[in-house]
């Protein structure tokens, strides 16, 4: 996978919406990962504070330091999370996009993963994609996603900051 918008279309991801257009848009109710994605290639603006939602009265900002090591050039994928459905079976993709879009928009919503978005000047043009998993585990999917970003890239993608889960010998080989 080259991380582009292209790519990732040809990898079954669909939407491709910005966070002001998830409210109106039809995203599915089913378990499956997102990803968020800056096209362009501009370098990025990082504001001082950010103006996502204060959960549990915890400051969502990150100092400019912190967010400028994360950033990793030439990589339109700034974001790879997951949504299951959940013990109730009502999780998903739509709640789950709902509270990151929520968050960001100042909200005391749960959505601490990939919080660093939001303190990116262009934040509300970013697009947000994901793909329904089906019955297969969308924290399979995302670990994937994510150790393949490593390889190709040397990092993990920018926002996610959170350490996945844990391989074992079997995987690693």
């Amino acid at each position: 996978m080259t991380w582009t918008r292209e790519s990732l279309e040809a990898a079954g991801f669909e939407g491709f919406v910005s966070f002001r257009q998830l409210d109106t848009t039809d995203v599915p109710a089913g378990a499956g990962v997102y990803v968020v994605l800056r096209t362009g290639d501009e370098s990025p603006e990082f504001l001082a504070t950010s103006p996502a939602g204060r959960f549990k009265q915890k400051d969502p900002s990150a100092t400019l330091t912190e967010l400028k090591s994360a950033w990793v050039e030439s990589s339109e994928v700034l974001y790879i999370g997951k949504a299951a459905l959940g013990k109730s079976g009502r999780r998903g993709l739509r709640k789950r996009l709902n509270e990151y879009r929520r968050h960001g928009a100042g909200l005391p919503v749960g959505h601490w993963g990939g919080r660093y978005i939001w303190q990116l000047g262009d934040s509300r043009s970013l697009l947000v994609a994901w793909k329904e998993t089906g019955a297969d585990d969308p924290e399979d999917l995302e670990s994937t996603m994510i150790e393949q970003f490593v390889a190709d890239f040397g990092a993990r993608p920018f926002a996610n900051r959170k350490l996945g889960r844990t391989l074992t010998g079997e995987e690693l080989t």
